[in-house]
């Protein structure tokens, strides 16, 4: 974050809604007017600038030879080296943590939701194949607490050091009366890079390739608003209760804040040591919704179920909420963060390399003939 700012803040004028101003007494005891602040309007520069001072060690840690310059500037800046590509193709992807910020604000905990956010943008760009080079990061809050935004700036960076990316700046912008005090959002856009030719993608995937599947580590980032509704609406459990279920004596809260699964540096390495034709992020939509992404016209894609187990807060959700198989498999991972194809000759490789860089893969199915529909068989092992 290199800066903070209001962006559209409401509530705090009386020239649409009447409401008094707190500054309208008008004369004080000497006869002059009160003098007006940014703070009594509830933005505190200073607090923002103070929570920037808090991240910047943790921000250096992510940089990278070509960045130029240093936290603070009005743009960040970065010197791609034209030397390593042919013809570098630029890659760029924003987005989001959804709703599973509202449980890291009811716990009061804010180091891992950065994770998350990195997660889904870096492995949205190394699923074209793209080098995650650098990331702008963007907190709102209701009010500017520099402990809480070095926290969640701590995880942002994290993440990109999980990833490989430079953290180039951002912005923090404070929202009276439009995001209440302990209310924030968060955002995040990447820039990467891949060489024209070695762009992954369907145009590469063929009839008896292997699809492999990577282990998620839980929910993600995905179904929140399901979760939240079939967990904790109307009473049903509380954050802090022990599922047995879940193991390690973890709470429900535990749970369902443990950070997205980062996969760029695993995906960028698998493309170096085999014939990667393409990668599907899962994250909204499930596993047939961004399968199905990679796939041509003329080609299926089998999915066997009985290939894996899901992890038990998926099995929770389903027996707590009676939902219907379809609607969890388009909704959320079911334990699935990331899908590869590779040509058959490569698949044993691939899973070698992913073994070995400690990442739980299987072989999950293979790309047949068919319409560009994923063929979802077989039923998963319940415990």
């Amino acid at each position: 974050m290199t800066h903070v700012s209001e962006r559209g803040s409401a509530g705090s004028s009386g020239a649409d809604g009447g409401d008094k101003l707190p500054w309208s007494a008008g004369i004080g005891r000497a006869g002059r007017k009160r003098t007006v602040t940014y703070a009594d309007a509830g933005v505190s520069i200073h607090a923002g600038e103070r929570a920037v001072e808090l991240l910047k060690s943790k921000v250096k840690k992510t940089t990278r030879p070509e960045v130029m310059g240093d936290l603070g500037g009005f743009a960040g800046l970065f010197k791609l080296d034209m030397t390593k590509y042919k013809n570098p193709i630029l890659s760029a992807s924003t987005d989001g943590v959804g709703t599973k910020l509202v449980i890291a604000q009811q716990l009061d905990i804010h180091d891992t939701v950065g994770i998350d956010l990195v997660a889904m943008v870096v492995d949205d760009l190394v699923a074209c194949g793209a080098e995650p080079l650098f990331l702008l990061d963007y907190i709102a809050c209701g009010e500017v607490v520099p402990d809480k935004v070095a926290e969640i700036g701590a995880g942002i960076a994290d993440g990109c050091r999980y990833a490989g990316c430079a953290l180039l700046g951002g912005e923090t912008a404070e929202h009276p009366g439009v995001l209440r005090p302990d209310e924030y959002d968060v955002s995040a856009t990447g820039v990467g890079v891949v060489e024209e030719s070695e762009i992954l993608g369907r145009d590469r995937v063929e009839v008896g390739d292997v699809v492999i599947a990577m282990r998620s580590s839980g929910l993600h980032s995905n179904g929140y608003s399901l979760v939240r509704h079939v967990l904790l609406g109307a009473g049903r459990m509380r954050l802090d209760t022990v599922v047995d279920d879940l193991g390690r004596q973890r709470t429900l809260g535990e749970e369902l804040l443990t950070p997205t699964k980062i996969y760029a540096k695993d995906c960028l390495g698998l493309m170096e040591e085999t014939e990667l034709r393409a990668l599907a992020h899962v994250t909204g939509g499930g596993i047939p919704g961004n399968l199905v992404r990679i796939l041509p016209d003329h080609v299926d894609a089998i999915v066997n179920r009985s290939t894996w187990r899901p992890q038990s807060i998926f099995d929770l959700i389903q027996a707590k909420g009676r939902i219907e198989d379809v609607e969890m498999e388009a909704t959320f991972n079911m334990g699935v963060g990331m899908f590869a194809i590779v040509s058959a000759n490569d698949a044993d490789r691939a899973m070698a390399y992913l073994t070995g860089r400690g990442i739980e893969a299987w072989q999950v199915g293979e790309v047949i003939e068919g319409t560009g529909q994923v063929q979802m068989i077989g039923q998963h092992t319940r415990g």
